[in-house]
């Protein structure tokens, strides 16, 4: 694999910075670590194949509740675009706990398939959007 080295990377920092941002993420090694670096776009872009998506079960009282398949979140509101919005802010606080507790989190078996969801979501960084991504499916009450 083509790794460069730390000390490397360290002494040509902002050179390195703007061949990632402006060509390619680069393999950086440092010792027997090795870190990928990359630009937010390039990551958005790995990213893509990840979707969000819910069951939607509308209640008797016609409010809509959503039930995100991938993290365990459900947020309910008076219409699908209310509960959109609550079940993106709800992605986003997870995220960015998920994000603080990282050590913990990215190390726990029910957790640690959430990483991709998690780094889409903070990448996004807005509960409209994020609300706006999930595909939702009818579900039977």
């Amino acid at each position: 694999m083509l790794m460069e080295q730390a000390t490397t990377v360290r002494k040509e920092w902002s050179a390195v910075c703007d061949s990632v941002m402006h060509e390619k993420p680069k393999f950086i090694k440092r010792t027997r670590d090795k870190m990928w670096f990359s630009s937010l776009e390039t990551m958005n872009d790995i990213l893509q194949i990840y979707q969000f998506t819910a069951t939607k079960y509308i209640e008797e009282d016609g409010s809509v509740t959503l039930s995100l398949n991938e993290i365990d979140l459900i947020e309910n509101g008076s219409n699908e675009q209310e509960a959109r919005f609550m079940l993106g802010k709800s992605v986003l606080d997870y995220s960015m706990e998920y994000y603080s507790e990282y050590e913990i989190y990215s190390h726990s078996p029910n957790r640690k398939g959430h990483i991709p969801y998690v780094f889409k979501a903070l990448i996004v960084d807005d509960p409209v959007k994020i609300g706006d991504m999930i595909q939702c499916q009818n579900g039977k009450n």
